[in-house]
């Protein structure tokens, strides 16, 4: 991996690390071991934006998540945050969002929070991890729901996915509120699917009775109540994610439902949740009762 790639992503991590407390680009230039100066120069080269603009735009999503699920008042946000004061947290929250954080904290509605791309080595990627790695399995039961989607055309995979609607739809899905926690990623049955090419979707599970905003070129769809198996690898290396994908798509099609009394279900949705390292890689796969 190229020296100044291994300098942006050891400055991402620590500002990650570090997002509640004031970051200097001192801070981060000392963790990267180049001058402050240089440190900037690398950062905006392979981000197009400056650290400061990055630490900003990502205090105020983590902010907004706050507002969302807290009872917070704005005031400790903002200083929880490092803003030097409520009326400069408020101008900011505004520019970025188009909405003012109080009445965003009353009534949230779907704003786009900041994402960033985070820096991948890819020479690692095809690195071997441990022969004798464990994929965990079990059974849980999803309720009835609806889900807000973003269509494609033709997508079948997260990065065709990007392609045609873009990586940044993720933020915005992040910033409405899940009933599973979190945003999701769907292999549609083709009963569901429109245009019938369009396989693959990212969305966000809501409750039945949902009456929030649904984002102009969004749409919500009905799933049912169903059993899935969800499969769990172990932790990875984050530059690993790909060779942890596809230890669970090898162990989904290996494993056969019926020693346990399923079969798989063709009527329902297969689910990828974000790949992240500490947690392991996760996909649910629907099944029903034989």
């Amino acid at each position: 991996m190229d020296e100044h790639l291994k300098a942006v992503r050891l400055m991402q991590d620590y500002i990650s690390g570090h997002i509640n407390e004031e970051i200097t680009i001192e801070d981060i230039a000392k963790e990267a071991s180049f001058s402050p100066w240089y440190a900037r120069k690398i950062f905006i080269k392979h981000l197009g934006m400056t650290p400061a603009v990055y630490i900003r735009r990502l205090k105020l999503s983590k902010s907004a998540l706050r507002l969302r699920d807290e009872n917070c008042q704005i005031l400790d946000v903002a200083f929880d945050m490092g803003f030097g004061s409520v009326d400069g947290y408020q101008r900011a929250f505004r520019r970025e969002f188009g909405c003012n954080p109080k009445e965003y904290s009353s009534s949230p509605i779907p704003i786009w929070l900041f994402t960033p791309n985070l820096i991948i080595d890819k020479e690692r990627k095809v690195s071997k991890m441990s022969e004798i790695r464990n994929v965990f399995i079990q059974v849980i039961e999803k309720p009835a729901r609806k889900v807000i989607i973003k269509r494609g055309t033709k997508a079948v995979e997260y990065f065709g996915y990007c392609e045609e609607v873009g990586c940044d739809v993720w933020g915005l899905l992040k910033s409405i509120k899940s009933i599973s926690g979190e945003p999701v990623c769907l292999w549609l049955p083709k009963h569901l699917r429109k245009p019938v090419a369009n396989e693959y979707v990212q969305g966000v599970e809501v409750e039945t009775d949902y009456t929030g905003i649904v984002p102009e070129g969004f749409e919500i769809i009905d799933l049912p109540e169903s059993t899935y198996l969800l499969f769990r690898g172990e932790p990875f290396a984050e530059e690993n994610y790909v060779e942890a994908i596809n230890e669970i798509w090898d162990a989904e099609k290996k494993y056969n439902p019926e020693f346990i009394g399923y079969e798989w279900d063709e009527d329902n949705p297969r689910i990828q949740l974000e790949p992240i390292g500490e947690r392991g890689y996760i996909e649910l796969v629907p099944v029903k009762k034989k």
